[in-house]
């Protein structure tokens, strides 16, 4: 039987997704950090690690290209579209919260608020649900120049310590989520590949279980 794949998520995750499968018995062949591959074997026989972008691992494993993947919970609230999986572990790593910020002073807001995100979909929908008009301004990085610039009144994005808002004379506002690595898995290969992939969930499930008690 062919080995299953696991889509690793490059960037922030990454180190700490190796930490916890390198707990597991799962350790790549090869130093995933100075290669220039994207598909790694494992000391596993049955196991080869993929390592793509953040936000492509849902696709990669919703149409079955990858069996099992690592990726944030701001992705998969994202992208909820390409729901073709299974959320079946949340992996306690690479947590951080998805907040609203603003500046520290703040300027009278005239019109129809603007939020620059890069989670603009996640955005939409908080202020929808307090019915709260606004204009929705994707942006794929250095989120907090906005406000500073005058393009958006807040801002939608991860905070992990809150020292880049700081740096930029702004603060957090609101509480969107908690976010944290999640595992998840393809329907079909659950099938196919069951014993070996809920014994990675098993044993995964127990490590997180001895690592927050």
């Amino acid at each position: 039987m062919q080995p299953i794949t696991l889509a690793l998520s490059k960037g922030r995750i990454l180190t700490q997704s190796l930490e916890l499968l390198a707990t597991a018995n799962i350790v790549p062949i090869q130093d995933i950090h100075t290669s220039r591959k994207l598909i790694f074997k494992t000391n596993h026989p049955q196991i080869n690690l993929a390592v793509i972008r953040a936000t492509d691992v849902p696709t990669y494993v919703a149409y079955g290209a990858a069996d099992i993947g690592i990726t944030g919970k701001d992705t998969l609230l994202e992208y909820p579209q390409e729901n073709n999986w299974y959320e079946v572990l949340d992996l306690k790593i690479a947590q951080c919260k998805l907040m609203s910020a603003k500046l520290i002073e703040e300027p009278p807001i005239t019109g129809r608020l603007k939020v620059a995100a890069k989670f603009a979909n996640i955005a939409s929908r908080f202020y929808a649900a307090r019915n709260e008009p606004v204009n929705i301004i994707k942006l794929y990085g250095s989120l907090e120049l906005a406000p500073v610039m005058g393009l958006a009144h807040r801002i939608v994005d991860i905070v992990d310590t809150g020292k880049t808002l700081a740096a930029n004379h702004m603060q957090a506002d609101e509480l969107i989520c908690n976010i944290s690595a999640r595992l998840i898995v393809n329907p079909a290969s659950m099938k196919v590949h069951h014993n070996i992939i809920n014994e990675m969930i098993s044993e995964l499930s127990s490590i997180i279980t001895q690592e927050t008690t």
